[in-house]
């Protein structure tokens, strides 16, 4: 570290040696990341994947699995940095900054300066028989030190027509509901065999993260959806959302979508975007996160590609209009991230903890 009339200049050098895919550029010549004291910095949450199949539907509604190039999966947390919301610079050579299992991780600072994590999987001294699925719940004070609280079956009193019970419940997130105090967790769930299957997105409210109000349904459009993130904008809520539609019959409809509401309940009103009858940015993607666009006015969406194991964004000035941004770079096989806002003090602190090797 070196200390020079008011700047922090910290360089962390990014041992990924993976050459940049279509629409990306290498992030920061020459492997470095600086941070200016006082200026904010962007942190990407994340888990690896390349997936093993892909999931397609025949002209007879037969699934079948078409197998992908070098499958891997890292189900643990991943740290990258950014200042411009578009490169990014993975810590601990894109390596786990915890050895512990995360997927989806949802990674915010609450109100009450805690940083919480909500990730698919979890179940841990649970009888799912009895109470379904759950996801697991992490806190943290500093973003270096992990407390695993345990695992919520936030679906346990939920039941379909015939009595069972869903079989998932997939990316948790929470928002802050600064109306009235409280925590509102909101997920996937199916009660299909398939966790994609006409999937709706549930939600639950909490003060005390100890006890949760019954799950209701937040969103259930005319098409599966799952991966949902919700952003506030003046007094309207934007639902941003993966259709998860697909097929011989329907074609390719795996993408996200944007929904609106006066109401953090809704009802949701969907937002046709430009692209494929509806969606805002390209087939196939998901995991959607949002940010303040930190380059210029406006707003940055960024997803995986999960099928070619790329990550992408986009920009728009109001939310609603998206243009997609090719000169980006993401970690390799970073996948369902999550943004949030740090200091310089906390960057710093990330970067001399997991300073990498090379």
């Amino acid at each position: 570290m070196r200390v020079a009339f008011g700047f922090v200049l910290l360089f962390i050098y990014a041992g990924v040696a993976a050459q940049p895919r279509r629409g990306e550029t290498p992030a920061n010549p020459g492997g470095t990341f600086t941070i200016q004291k006082d200026k904010p910095v962007w942190m990407l949450t994340y888990f690896r994947q390349r997936y093993p199949t892909r999931v397609e539907i025949d002209a007879t509604g037969k699934v079948v699995e078409v197998p992908l190039a070098n499958p891997m999966l890292i189900n643990k947390l991943h740290i990258a940095l950014s200042t411009d919301g578009r490169h990014w610079t993975p810590l601990n050579d894109n390596k786990p900054v915890w050895d512990h299992h995360i997927r989806d991780p949802y990674v915010r600072r609450g109100p009450d300066g805690l940083w919480r994590i909500l990730s698919t999987g979890g179940g841990k001294g649970l009888d799912r028989e009895k109470v379904g699925p759950s996801c697991l719940y992490v806190t943290s004070k500093d973003l270096i030190h992990w407390q695993e609280e345990g695992s919520l079956p936030l679906m346990k009193d939920v039941r379909n027509d015939t009595g069972a019970l869903a079989r998932n419940i997939w990316a948790p997130e929470w928002f802050y509901d600064d109306k009235t105090g409280e925590y509102v967790l909101f997920w996937s769930s199916s009660f299909m065999d398939a966790g994609w299957k006409e999937s709706r997105l549930w939600y639950s409210r909490t003060r005390d993260w100890k006890t949760f109000t019954p799950a209701k349904v937040l969103f259930a459009p005319p098409y599966s959806v799952i991966d949902g993130t919700l952003l506030k904008q003046g007094d309207t809520y934007y639902l941003f959302h993966k259709e998860e539609v697909f097929g011989a019959k329907t074609g390719e409809r795996r993408a996200i979508r944007v929904a609106t509401s006066k109401h953090l309940e809704g009802p949701y009103r969907i937002v046709d975007g430009y692209l494929n009858n509806g969606q805002i940015v390209p087939v196939i993607t998901e995991g959607p996160t949002v940010m303040k666009d930190p380059v210029k006015p406006g707003w940055l969406l960024l997803y995986d590609y999960c099928m070619t194991d790329r990550f992408g964004a986009s920009s728009s000035p109001d939310l609603l209009h998206w243009t997609v941004e090719e000169n980006v770079n993401f970690p390799p096989e970073a996948r369902h991230g999550c943004v949030s806002q740090l200091t310089a003090e906390e960057a710093s602190a990330l970067i001399k903890t997991y300073p990498g090797q090379n």
